[in-house]
């Protein structure tokens, strides 16, 4: 097992020499891929690589069916430049951390909105009873002196 320094180490230059192999692909199929991450098993046999695709759902899966065909050439390149006795197997896995940080952001622009909505609504609004909802003495209790000796 290797310790956490070394699989960093590992999964950056697979998501490195992953990035070059993809873009000198041949496959039409493969389109606008950015490899994104790559996590390393603890015994560095096996990588798990993620991917982007720029463009829309028919174009992300022609890139995967693309790069699925092409992981045994992009196996053998990474293989190749690592230099290790064992040549880690490839997984391309779609990232979709992209997506869902869209997905927040429409969220976050939703309730900005609706708050400004209801701070527009209470402009010129007032309380429904006394400002003040608790009760106060207008006179202030002294306290009683001590007598004099």
């Amino acid at each position: 097992m290797a310790d956490a320094a070394k699989r960093a180490q590992v999964s950056k230059r697979v998501m490195e020499l992953t990035a070059q192999a993809v873009r000198k692909l041949k496959d039409p199929r493969v389109g606008m891929v950015t490899i994104t991450d790559a996590r390393m098993t603890p015994d560095l046999r096996e990588a798990t690589v993620f991917y982007t695709v720029l463009g829309d759902d028919d174009q992300v899966k022609a890139s995967a069916a693309g790069l699925e065909r092409a992981t045994g050439h992009l196996r053998t390149t990474v293989g190749r430049a690592l230099g290790m006795r064992h040549t880690p197997s490839l997984t391309f896995v779609a990232d979709t951390v992209p997506d869902q940080a869209n997905r927040i952001e429409e969220l976050l622009a939703k309730a900005a909105a609706s708050d400004a909505e209801i701070h527009k609504i209470a402009e010129g609004a007032s309380y429904a009873g006394d400002p003040n909802p608790y009760i106060e003495d207008d006179e202030e209790e002294e306290e009683p002196e001590a007598p004099a000796r």
